[in-house]
């Protein structure tokens, strides 16, 4: 079984102390053995500040972002933060990044939306060689970074590996040809296997082999019925998007409750080995589906595995 990472829900809002929280679930989850925890952006809780916390506490275990979003971040301002996270937990981080979706980022933030993969592609010309040599000089169409001389850099942080939530053509290119591989979210072991695996892999021909970073539901239970009705409102969000929806129409389901995986321990391990085989190099559970005493269950044998 390849590396199975777990994705950090963000606490609830009646809890006396978000980020106190946040470090005892990851205390749990990495005392299970997993491999891996990250964290998403949203907008209230910070993932790189949190990741940082996570790990001064919690040693060894790889830490990720999936994902931070980078429209409302400048290349140099996400470079300085970047480099705190990773020297502050001893070069373990590994930096998902993505464009958002056009709803958050206009209607929330004000920016514009339009060329993506152009903005994307802009922006991680400005991003690498800041992380890798403490300096930008890009003048596009949608990014500026200049750092004119001024270091950039900060002692004792390694650069990261990038991954970016590529679900499209357009954007696995980007993610192939400049990027170190994608984190997917909603993408079943068929859409793997047949799309994201060989549109990155052409991409990246002649660079090192593209990580490929599955993020799905997982609950381990034995009301597999009852899970799936819940995981059908808890996720109905996600089928009005359109890059969500497209990987749903690939896999050949209608709703991302049917891609979700649930079952018994038995049938977990087996779901699970799919994508493994499919091409998945690091898989992301992530338990938003589970009750308590699930979340315990699902953490118990993600670790074991």
């Amino acid at each position: 079984m390849i590396p199975i990472g777990l994705t950090l829900e963000l606490s609830a809002p009646d809890v006396p102390n978000a980020v106190d929280d946040l470090i005892g679930r990851a205390h749990r989850a990495a005392g299970a053995g997993l491999a891996s925890l990250w964290l998403g952006q949203g907008y209230g809780l910070d993932a790189l500040t949190a990741l940082a916390l996570i790990g001064r506490e919690i040693p060894a275990i790889t830490l990720g972002t999936a994902v931070t979003i980078v429209p409302p971040r400048h290349p140099i301002a996400l470079s300085s933060q970047v480099q705190t996270t990773q020297a502050a937990i001893g070069g373990r981080l590994r930096l998902g990044l993505g464009v958002g979706h056009r709803a958050s980022v206009e209607q929330r933030y004000g920016l514009p939306f339009d060329r993506p993969a152009l903005r994307l592609r802009e922006y991680l010309a400005a991003l690498l060689p800041l992380l890798r040599e403490g300096a930008a000089d890009v003048r596009g169409e949608t990014v500026t970074a200049v750092t004119g001389g001024v270091s950039a850099r900060v002692p004792g942080a390694t650069p990261p590996p990038v991954l970016l939530a590529a679900l499209g053509p357009a954007m696995l290119r980007v993610a192939g040809e400049v990027a170190d591989g994608t984190v997917t979210w909603l993408a079943g072991p068929r859409t793997i296997g047949e799309h994201i695996v060989p549109a990155i892999t052409r991409a990246a021909a002649g660079r090192p082999a593209p990580e490929i970073v599955v993020g799905l539901p997982v609950c381990v239970t034995d009301h597999p019925d009852e899970v799936r009705e819940r995981a059908a409102e808890t996720l109905a969000l996600f089928g009005t998007v359109p890059s969500y929806q497209a990987m749903l129409d690939r896999e050949g389901v209608r709703s991302p409750a049917e891609v979700a995986i649930i079952g018994d321990e038995r049938q977990v391990e087996r779901e699970l080995g799919r994508l493994a085989a499919a091409g998945a190099t690091h898989l992301l559970a992530n338990l938003q589906i589970a009750g308590a005493a699930e979340w315990a269950r699902t953490v118990e044998l993600l670790g074991s595995l």
